[in-house]
């Protein structure tokens, strides 16, 4: 049965008269469907269905030519293309107008195509159009009327008198007539509208051309008057070298220097500057404007004034120079750097590397005062991270490089008083401090310094004090019951201790407190320590609480892991014969509990978590490895089944006005038990639905 779609409510309906719904209906053809689909054994390529439709195209008509005889025909022609032309410029633009006028140009009458241009620049939008003005200037001199030429070109000056082409042209012509004045006259009258620099350079161009270098000379004082940039006073001290001489030119250079320090293109000036009194060769003057502009141009912006300020040093000065040089530049980078962030600790590492590298002590403490001062503005410890670095190089340096003690002292001294220990502490700050005084055989000192510090613990261990460790970890963790590191290394400290009982209590006290930084991290060792101990059964419980707390995607995977690998006589070291009716009995259960745990996994995602699709077909990926896995007692088809199906769908992207303009693409997954009869019509609707809009 063909589809049908209606234009109409039907007949009852007023608006549409005497039509029926019959009449209104519009029969769609029934879709053709492709039996074969496989592809043809001989494939046609783009380049045959290209060359077969070249040769298939029909060839151009032209009209014919026509052959015009006596006068009657040539003023029925012209008046025929005069209509036609009159028809044209009343709908179309400014090259209609351009044909018309050359058309009667061509017919050799001037005034009629004269009167066209004229009545084309009566329009508002063409009288602003310079390419106009352009054609009709252009025919005046085809016509060698001069003087009209000259009117046009005064007209079009005065009424667009930005654009450059126009003034360009009209002094071009000028200058073909060989009236020289007139052309000076029009440069004066079009510096009078301040161009830009090509417009003056032009101006220049002109006067050299007639050697007029004075003038010249007066033009680029204006130019640099009217434009002081580094390029039109680079421009002028060259001009001034090939027709003034060395002092002149460095004049230049000297008065750009001191007008542009402060122009964000300087370093060109001086670039330039350095070249000119180089090539003298000026060796001392040279030195002198590279360190004058270091100091007073922006270290950002002064690259390629470090980089020839060093090729230059290389030629002409001596080891230590070079070395000044290098040092020098990294050292004006680096400053810029921490002035503009004063917070950004690496680039006050680099900077003390820097100076640590020159052998300066007092510089390099001096850079070390001044980042140590710059203090992270919260008291959160994020903040305070890469800071303590600071501390920690600085410590080292006066007790390795500089071998002052008591310096170290004080510099340990300062941070362990300024960290805010009420809110958060550095282990290793606490611990180098202690190991500074073991090495300097003040134990007292040391023990004095960790008394509250979980790194203490460390020391005590190697002493043999176990029971104090003890102590040190309950202080800490009552101090921070938060801290999964304290619960890890306490319960740890056991385990090594063969205190099994003991570790497990640290661990169950551990996974109860309310809140924990890292409390996978200790559920992960709580349950590798259970398995680790053979407790496969205290393990299984431990999933299982674990399952009551979070639903996580990997929670599963890890606990059906657990299940097929659980009780494996190879975890012991012990051989096994694989032929045994107990292990395969084993293997059987261990698949069984296995499975059972990833059909748990899926029915929840299934029916309690069911906008996460991409987890669910993640865990089915990782059931159907275990299945592969199992090999023989492995049931590969019963996860195939469930596998979903992959489509790619476009949502909309809400916009700041509210209105849905873009679209982004998503991977969808469709699982077989959400395909029903009803999602099948809903598409069928869906697809008619659209069928129908592009029928209209």
């Amino acid at each position: 049965m063909a589809l049908t779609t209606r234009r109409g409510g039907g007949a009852d309906q007023p608006s549409l008269g005497f039509l029926t719904n019959r009449d209104t209906e519009v029969r769609l053809p029934r879709a053709t469907r492709v039996k074969n689909k496989a592809p043809a054994g001989v494939q046609i390529t783009a380049e045959q269905i290209l060359r077969e439709a070249r040769e298939l195209q029909e060839p151009e008509i032209r009209p014919p030519r026509q052959r015009i005889t006596d006068a009657d025909e040539l003023a029925d022609y012209r008046l025929g293309e005069r209509k036609r032309f009159e028809g044209l410029v009343t709908r179309g633009g400014v090259a209609a107008w351009v044909k018309y006028a050359r058309w009667e140009e061509g017919q050799g009458d001037l005034a009629r195509a004269r009167s066209v241009y004229e009545r084309a620049l009566d329009l508002d939008a063409a009288r602003r159009d310079h390419a106009l003005w352009l054609k009709y200037a252009e025919f005046e001199m085809r016509s060698r009327c001069v003087n009209h030429a000259r009117n046009v070109w005064d007209r079009a000056v005065s009424l667009l008198p930005r654009v450059d082409q126009l003034w360009h042209n009209y002094i071009h012509m000028e200058e073909l007539l060989g009236a020289v004045a007139n052309a000076r006259w029009l440069f004066e009258r079009w510096m009078g509208w301040r161009p830009d620099i090509a417009a003056w350079n032009s101006y220049i161009k002109f006067e050299l051309r007639y050697g007029e270098v004075e003038r010249a000379r007066a033009i680029y004082q204006r130019l640099v008057a009217e434009h002081p940039r580094p390029d039109t006073f680079i421009r002028y001290a060259k001009f001034e070298m090939e027709h003034g001489g060395t002092e002149q030119a460095r004049r230049v250079y000297e008065r750009a220097s001191e007008l542009l320090v402060d122009d964000e293109d300087a370093e060109l000036l001086f670039v330039a500057f350095a070249e000119f009194e180089e090539n003298r060769p000026e060796v001392e003057r040279v030195r002198a404007i590279y360190k004058y502009a270091l100091d007073r141009v922006p270290k950002g912006k002064a690259d390629d004034l470090y980089r020839k300020f060093l090729a230059f040093e290389k030629r002409f000065g001596d080891r230590e120079g070079i070395e000044d040089a290098v040092v020098r530049k990294q050292r004006f980078q680096y400053e810029d750097e921490v002035r503009k962030n004063p917070l950004n600790y690496d680039s006050w590492f680099d900077y003390i590397r820097l100076e640590e590298s020159a052998g300066n002590k007092d510089r390099i403490r001096d850079v070390y005062e001044r980042a140590i001062a710059n203090v992270p503005p919260a008291q959160e410890k994020r903040y305070w991270q890469r800071y303590i670095y600071l501390w920690i190089n600085y410590a080292l340096y006066e007790e390795l490089d500089a071998q002052d003690m008591e310096r170290t002292r004080e510099v340990y001294r300062a941070y362990l008083k300024l960290i805010p220990h009420k809110k958060f502490t550095f282990a290793k700050l606490w611990l180098m401090a202690a190991q500074f005084e073991i090495r300097q055989k003040n134990i007292k000192a040391a023990r004095r310094i960790l008394g509250n510090a979980i790194e203490y613990i460390e020391i005590e261990l190697h002493i043999g004090n176990f029971d104090r460790c003890r102590t040190l970890y309950e202080k800490y963790i009552e101090w921070s019951p938060a801290n999964c590191y304290a619960w890890r290394k306490y319960a740890e400290l056991e385990k090594n201790l063969s205190e099994a009982d003991r570790a497990r209590s640290v661990y169950e006290l551990g996974i109860t407190q309310p809140s924990l930084d890292t409390p996978e991290v200790l559920w992960k060792e709580y349950l590798q320590f259970e398995i680790d101990e053979g407790e496969f059964g205290r393990a299984r419980e431990l999933y299982e609480r674990l399952l009551d707390r979070t639903k996580h995607l990997k929670v599963w995977i890890s606990y059906a892991e657990f299940e097929a690998s659980a009780g494996l006589a190879e975890d012991n070291g012990s051989e096994v014969n694989k032929n045994d009716a107990c292990y395969q009995d084993q293997q059987i259960e261990r698949v069984r509990m296995c499975r059972a745990v990833f059909e748990r996994a899926f029915d929840y995602f299934r029916t309690n978590a069911a906008e996460l699709k991409e987890e669910r077909a993640m865990l089915l990926e990782e059931w159907l490895k275990k299945e592969l896995g199992f090999g023989d007692l492995g049931d590969v088809a019963l996860v195939q089944k469930k596998a979903p199906r992959k489509v790619k769908r476009k949502r909309p992207l809400p916009t700041d006005d509210g209105s849905n303009v873009a679209y982004e693409e998503y991977v969808d997954y469709i699982f077989p038990d959400e395909v029903t009869p009803a999602s099948n019509l809903k598409i069928s609707a869906a697809a008619y639905k659209w069928k129908k809009q592009k029928a209209f």
